[in-house]
């Protein structure tokens, strides 16, 4: 019987998700450059990590403050990812060669559920609550880490 504890059980969906990550890394050489699809579902892979590590910071900080700071940190540099590749998401050509401009009512096929502007901005909304303007465009230099084994 394995426990619950062990690498190859615990938190099978984050597993799964690597797993899949690892699988479009190594297919991508081969499927040319990023299109508006691709920028969009990764957005939406990067704002779901970012609630992952926001939760997490909040339930660790009280009990261990330093490594809650450092997932704090993690969360804002997803942050900073998720806003770069939705800026990316606008520079890429329309697949019906017109671009929409965040407004999805232009869009040939209609407007989808949720679109990568709408969960841009939701997630945007939940950032400012959380963290300053200054955090957000701060750089990643000076942040260390003490590895403790």
């Amino acid at each position: 019987m394995i426990s619950a504890n062990t690498p190859s059980d615990a938190y099978p969906f984050l597993r799964a998700a690597s797993a899949g990550l690892r699988h479009h890394a190594r297919t991508q050489a081969q499927a040319g450059p990023t299109d508006r699809l691709q920028a969009d579902l990764l957005h939406a892979h990067l704002t779901a990590l970012h609630q992952l590590l926001d939760q997490l910071a909040e339930t660790t900080r009280p009990p261990r403050p330093a490594a809650g700071r450092h997932l704090a940190t993690a969360r804002t540099r997803l942050w900073q990812a998720s806003d770069a590749v939705h800026d990316a998401f606008h520079l890429l050509p329309h697949s019906s060669g017109t671009d929409a401009h965040c407004r999805p009512e232009h869009l040939s096929t209609g407007p989808p559920v949720l679109t990568i502007c709408q969960r841009h901005l939701a997630s945007g909304h939940a950032v400012r609550r959380k963290t300053t303007r200054a955090d957000l465009h701060a750089p990643l230099h000076g942040h260390t880490t003490t590895c403790a084994q």
